[in-house]
């Protein structure tokens, strides 16, 4: 699969996607369409599909219909090779998945040194400048159980840029911390947002999406509903189904 250069349009796009998993139908004609550099925050109640639409672009889930193209290629055609698109793709979950037994230099290293062939020195190298960047460089021969859910979190993410990937899929990564330790991992994606990367995030942090986000996405019954910039879409909503959302959001003290 060819980079990025020579390609105009979109960077990546989901035509009429859908996925159900045995009768339960999650994605039902997902139409998305995402640029170079845009932050694109998907918002909804549990269940609209949120997860599941990065997990499919991510190649974790096959897809039941439609396509998704990356750099205009589609990415969920047959014989695409899953691992180069994940090269390319990276994703991070609300559980960090760092291995226990590994420090965080180890855990951010394994993928590039076993999937790339990377040198450790290499490896090692770029890791600790993330690291840094980061605020963990102190942390680097750690153990996950001996760090807190905001810095497992952050060197998830870390683990995820270590191959340079265009795109950046984070899911509902602040939803598994205690409140005082989301502050610390949004200012990462903050700071990855405004270095111009990439992102589609499924969050519940609405003050969050309406500071960063590019365009917000409502997703309900598996399909974008209703997708604008963030002051118009949290301002003026066009669809009852969102005004209905973002009225519980708002009682509730989340925006």
């Amino acid at each position: 699969m060819s980079g990025s250069e020579a390609h105009v349009g979109p960077k990546l796009e989901l035509d009429d996607v859908h996925k159900s998993y045995g009768d339960k139908r999650v994605l039902n004609g997902i139409d998305l369409s995402i640029a170079d550099q845009e932050v694109i925050c998907l918002i909804g109640p549990s269940g609209c599909g949120k997860s599941t639409l990065l997990r499919c672009v991510d190649l974790l889930d096959p897809i039941n219909g439609g396509e998704i193209r990356l750099d205009g290629e589609a990415i969920t055609a047959r014989g695409v090779d899953a691992n180069e698109v994940r090269r390319r793709i990276g994703i991070v979950f609300q559980s960090y998945n760092l291995f226990p037994h590994m420090s965080v230099l180890d855990n951010v290293t394994l993928g590039p040194r076993r999937a790339l062939g990377i040198e450790r020195a290499e490896a090692e190298a770029r890791a600790m400048e993330l690291l840094e960047r980061f605020g963990l460089a102190d942390k680097a021969n750690d153990y996950p159980n001996r760090m807190s859910g905001g810095q497992n979190q952050r060197a998830a993410i870390v683990r995820s840029l270590m191959g340079d990937p265009e795109i950046l899929l984070l899911d509902e990564v602040t939803s598994a911390l205690d409140p005082e330790l989301v502050g610390e991992v949004l200012s990462v994606i903050r700071d990855l947002a405004d270095r111009g990367l990439t992102m589609v995030l499924a969050t519940h942090e609405m003050g969050f999406a309406r500071d960063v986000a590019s365009r917000v996405c409502f997703l309900h019954e598996g399909r974008v509903l209703e997708a604008a910039p963030p002051a118009e879409l949290f301002g003026a909503p066009q669809h009852d189904r969102t005004k209905q959302f973002l009225a519980r959001v708002i009682e509730a003290g989340r925006l």
